[in-house]
């Protein structure tokens, strides 16, 4: 996993108004919580925490102003249309300690020949695994399967320290079949309006 230095300030001021000012100072509001402390109200660099939201549960060491603190994102707000970062959560963490996360999925390989449909029902598998050890991603092979094939979660293979954090017999990834469209039936609307103009004849 990934891992990156950030400095924060603590911040004191909230609302939106605030959350304006933070923003033309190119600076995100964000809360830090965990182990029972009191939560801690920071502004975080936007460039630095939008770089390093590009890695996935990425481990972040925090500056807060001196105090040294082991985090990583648990809830990330975008706004809707530009796609700038509104708002994040950060849980604090220790070496050694167990978290449970969301682990990208990587597919791979090819189904089966013929006309599927791969459904994803995890876009994320959830995960429990060593803070500073947490995987990037996990692999699903697809290769051969066929409709009605799926995979479920005892069938992907985690790294050492990695458990899963739901049941083993939850599916994944499913294949289905793909539904053909029936082809309209030429000229019947024609056929129709023959025939009533016969009838009225």
């Amino acid at each position: 996993m990934a891992d990156v230095n950030v400095s924060a300030t603590v911040r004191s001021e909230f609302g939106k108004g605030a959350a304006r000012r933070l923003r033309r100072e190119e600076k995100v509001p964000a809360v830090i919580y965990g182990h029972g402390a009191e939560p801690v109200h920071v502004a975080l660099p936007s460039y630095d925490m939008m770089m390093a939201l590009k890695n996935s549960n990425v481990l972040i060491h925090l500056d807060v102003e001196g105090k040294k603190e082991l985090v990583i994102p648990k809830a990330v707000q975008r706004e809707a249309i530009r796609g700038f970062l509104v708002h994040i959560d950060l849980l604090t963490v220790k070496r050694g300690e167990k978290v449970q996360v969301e682990v990208p999925i990587h597919i791979e390989g090819e189904l089966a020949p013929g006309q599927h449909l791969l459904e994803h029902v995890y876009n994320a598998l959830p995960v429990e695994a060593e803070a500073t050890h947490i995987p990037e991603s996990v692999t699903v092979s697809i290769e051969g399967l066929s409709a009605g094939d799926s995979v479920e979660a005892k069938d992907i293979e985690l790294p050492r320290g990695t458990s899963l954090a739901i049941e083993g017999d939850e599916t994944v990834i499913q294949v289905l079949a793909a539904q053909a469209e029936e082809p309209a039936a030429e000229g019947a609307e024609g056929e129709g309006e023959g025939a009533e103009a016969a009838s009225a004849e």
